[in-house]
């Protein structure tokens, strides 16, 4: 199975190379580039194209979600004149007023914001022009190196002292990027072994939480692994923000097709949260301990 992964900085095409490296069947062909074109894809001929998210389409402004857009319109008229499927991650913030119950993968996104409007307008395209295609909505994903690494953003904050403000009423699903990419290779290896079953899916995190509480939960964390290190340090405070005042937006999306069609069973973000706080602090602090 060769795969072309664009955008090879990005946080989730790191976890995507590194997944592909622990793999025999899997063949990564990696470009730093954002968009490819036609003759470009028939060089390399890949089995399946795959395109990383923005991670917070709503905190940009139009000019740069243009851009992205643009380059992703360009990537599927290549994989039209080519033939090829399209992986296209979209970030769960297109639901931009959220649902009080879990988000169906038919549920259809109706976004008031300009710029949501134009990612919507290309996955609807996708849908419409390519056959084969995975448009795969995700929640935050939790990440240490990479562009839009959120987690490692985090960290580095709260350990120079600063203070972290989120949101206590936004309800979101975090989503380990490990996870993403096992689940999406396992899904284009199954693909390609005959499952016919392309589409749009949700793979998000399983423990629904407050931006607020999530941030709450990583620096407590944080003071633990400080403390098993010796390491005489305070973490920068979190502060709570309120953006929705009649009641909380909840962003949980309902991965119940990604399970029943592949198999795929996501954990809760807990547990993948201490393995990547111990790498974390390993590479950040350990490393500082052994320099002469």
């Amino acid at each position: 199975m060769k795969l072309l992964l664009l955008d090879a900085d990005h946080c989730l095409s790191r976890a995507l190379i590194d997944e592909g490296a622990l793999r025999s069947d899997v063949e990564l062909i990696s470009e730093r580039a954002r968009h490819c074109g036609s003759s470009q894809l028939a060089s390399w001929a890949p089995d399946a194209v795959i395109v990383p998210p923005m991670l917070s389409p709503v905190g940009v402004d139009y000019a740069e979600m243009a851009a992205h857009v643009d380059q992703v319109e360009t990537v599927l008229e290549a994989c039209c004149a080519c033939d090829v499927p399209l992986v296209w991650f979209v970030s769960d913030q297109v639901f931009d007023d959220g649902a009080d119950l879990p988000i169906e993968e038919s549920a259809l996104p109706a976004p008031r914001n300009e710029g949501l409007q134009r990612l919507l307008e290309t996955g609807n395209r996708i849908r419409e022009r390519l056959n084969e295609h995975f448009v795969v909505r995700t929640g935050p994903l939790m990440a240490l190196d990479g562009q839009e690494a959120w987690l490692a953003r985090i960290l580095e904050t709260m350990i120079e002292g600063r203070v972290l403000r989120a949101a206590e009423d936004e309800i979101v699903c975090p989503t380990p990027v490990q996870a993403v990419s096992r689940a999406v290779i396992g899904m284009l290896a199954q693909q390609f072994s005959g499952a016919n079953a392309w589409g749009t899916y949700h793979l998000a995190g399983v423990e629904p939480v407050s931006l607020y509480t999530f941030h709450g939960v990583v620096r407590h964390q944080l003071e633990i692994q400080l403390a098993r290190r010796h390491i005489d340090m305070m973490p920068g405070e979190v502060q709570p923000l309120h953006h929705h005042h009649d009641q909380p937006l909840r962003r949980v999306l309902n991965c119940r097709q990604m399970l029943e069609t592949f198999g795929v069973h996501q954990k809760p973000w807990r547990l993948a949260l201490d393995a990547m706080l111990e790498q974390w602090c390993r590479a950040r602090f350990d490393k500082e301990e052994t320099e002469p």
